[in-house]
């Protein structure tokens, strides 16, 4: 837990501490070191199995702030799946959750830093959607909400997306009607040939799909 986020919720956090020093006791591999998605439906698994131990109610608060803490969120964002009271990984975590994680870690970091991040978040966010393997609309109708800062950020991305798949498109064209070779065409616009070849090994199946509003 950050100290921001205790300072904030002194008494809560404080009251829910034996919890989660129970929580960290009995299940080290998911409260410890490391915090990793939980399964859903692990808050009545946990109450099935430790009766004696857990209130629902401080339980409820213990889990509610464990799953909104930094380092929860940050487990998610990076798009692990949940994992059961054994450990074992099982379903992956949605595709809305991972949005909303990394869009509250954004809000946390930019809380405190004078730099823009919108940008380092708009590579974030690509990279969840391109994870996600959803196409464009159904991936919006999952993640966009009333929140109009974070609905106009996700509408940057897709702009960011649009203009280098086009850039991309553009460059193909004109590598295939060059009848050069990859290192010539590099040589011809300046590029990496690397990246050349890296282009043109695209698979355009799996991308330009999205780029339909």
């Amino acid at each position: 837990m950050q100290a921001n986020e205790s300072a904030r919720k002194p008494g809560r956090v404080q009251s829910a501490q034996p919890v989660l020093e129970q929580l960290f006791a009995l299940y080290p591999h998911l409260f410890g070191a490391e915090f990793l998605p939980l399964k859903l439906g692990i808050f009545q698994e946990l109450l099935s199995l430790h009766p004696e131990q857990f209130q629902r109610d401080s339980l409820k608060l213990a889990l509610g702030l464990h799953t909104r803490s930094t380092r929860y969120l940050q487990s998610v964002a990076a798009g692990k799946p949940r994992h059961d009271l054994q450990g074992a990984a099982g379903e992956p975590v949605a595709p809305e959750h991972v949005h909303f994680a990394l869009l509250e870690l954004f809000r946390r970091r930019q809380g405190r830093s004078q730099v823009d991040l919108r940008p380092k978040l708009r590579a974030q966010l690509l990279a969840a959607f391109a994870a996600s393997g959803l196409p464009r609309q159904e991936y919006q109708a999952r993640v966009l909400t009333k929140d109009v800062s974070a609905n106009t950020l996700l509408e940057e991305t897709f702009a960011e997306l649009d203009q280098k798949l086009a850039k991309q498109e553009a460059l193909r064209s004109a590598f295939n009607s060059s009848g050069k070779t990859p290192a010539e065409f590099a040589d011809m616009y300046g590029l990496d040939p690397h990246d050349v070849i890296l282009m043109l090994a695209q698979d355009r199946s799996l991308s330009m799909p999205a780029v339909n509003p």
